[in-house]
């Protein structure tokens, strides 16, 4: 495929891969080649000067015309673009195109001679200082990477739990605490549920980072800044710990489920958002909505695990008798085969002990509660 590049068009290009990587000289060419055979889902730009004839066989894309005018489409289809260019010239490129570090493309540069792989955009949200020690380790290159909370390896408040599943509920307060961490003042990192494993270096917390176990316990020794993970909604008082803090949301809800056949999924999230409510818990925290298989074509159900991208798990009704429960009933076993739906579905998949909420009916809807244990 040839792009032809012009003035005040855009550029249509072949989007197959995340990554797209550009050159526009003769070594940077063969870096590029290298870098589309070697990476998963790449896809590889290159002037047409340099053609060597098996472009269309390899899926790589030749253009003509100035590379300036090829990076806007490339900056808006792709998840990151690694630009075998000079730093310089880049960061004039794109300057007209940069937005906002949540949605800006991750962009990794590399010299002409494929020595260094620089982050330049996106180094933790976007994904470029992981992307750029991957292409080092694939050139053999040496990754510079300036990113202070990579550097001096400790918490990386935008990122922090983001490999469980985590997200924030505000990024109001993400630069500031970011500086407190890499400025090693005193941090406060109360847990209450979540994945623990979330220290990724192989030595003890830094000194001025604690863990606490309650909200309470960390406002006593007034911390500098504080990262609070929980499903829990905080009550006024606990509010102040976000004056300067970062609430994050574990994936560690699990709603156990069961309906009338036909029941509309505006009443099925009613019935959760209330519950959630009186639970005083989180949505953003909810992982699963599990049911019996009887249920698993239940378009309500499905439609309310779909839009808030729930996992939408079922189990057949040996395996939901499996769980001894609070309150069987022969009346659902009669019409399921299963004592019970939402009670030991919910207990099933979150492995908990005990439930947070054993059993509501409301309308057609019956919900049970669980938390998986950290």
């Amino acid at each position: 495929m040839m792009i032809e590049l012009q003035e005040g068009q855009k550029a249509v290009i072949r989007k197959q891969g995340d990554y797209a990587v550009v050159a526009i000289t003769k070594h940077g060419v063969e870096l590029a080649r290298k870098l589309g055979h070697s990476l998963q889902h790449a896809d590889v730009y290159y002037m047409s000067k340099f053609e060597k004839g098996d472009e269309e066989a390899k899926d790589i894309q030749l253009f003509t015309g100035s590379v300036r005018l090829l990076l806007p489409s490339l900056f808006e289809a792709y998840k990151g673009l690694i630009i075998i260019i000079s730093l310089g010239a880049v960061v004039r490129m794109i300057a007209p195109l940069l937005k906002d570090k949540k949605t800006d493309p991750a962009v990794v540069v590399i010299d002409d001679k494929g020595e260094h792989v620089i982050s330049v955009l996106s180094g933790h949200i976007g994904g470029a200082n992981e992307l750029t020690k991957e292409v080092a380790a694939t050139l053999k290159a040496r990754p510079i990477i300036t990113t202070a909370s990579d550097v001096q390896e400790t918490i990386p408040v935008d990122l922090f739990g983001k490999r469980f599943g985590w997200v924030w509920d505000s990024a109001e307060k993400l630069t500031p605490v970011s500086a407190a961490v890499v400025n090693e003042e005193k941090i406060a990192v109360v847990q209450e549920s979540g994945e623990k494993q979330w220290w990724q270096y192989g030595r003890p917390l830094p000194e001025n980072i604690k863990v606490y176990q309650s909200v309470a316990d960390a406002l006593s020794e007034n911390p500098a800044a504080a990262l609070v993970i929980t499903h829990r909604n905080l009550t006024e008082q606990e509010n102040l710990i976000l004056q300067n803090g970062v609430l994050y949301r574990p994936k560690v809800i699990v709603l156990g489920m069961g309906c009338n056949r036909g029941t509309s999924s505006e009443e099925i999230e009613a019935v959760i958002n209330e519950t959630l409510e009186e639970l005083h818990f989180s949505r953003k925290s909810v992982k699963a909505l599990c049911t019996i298989e009887l249920k698993k074509d239940e378009a309500g159900l499905i439609e309310v695990a779909n839009k808030n991208a729930w996992e939408f798990i079922y189990f057949t009704p040996d395996e939901l008798n499996s769980i001894k429960i609070q309150e069987p009933s022969e009346t659902v076993f009669t019409y399921t085969g299963a004592y019970g739906v939402s009670e030991p579905a919910a207990q099933l998949y979150s492995g908990a002990e005990k439930l947070e909420l054993v059993k509501k009916k409301s309308g057609n809807v019956t919900i049970s509660v669980a938390i998986i244990p950290n």
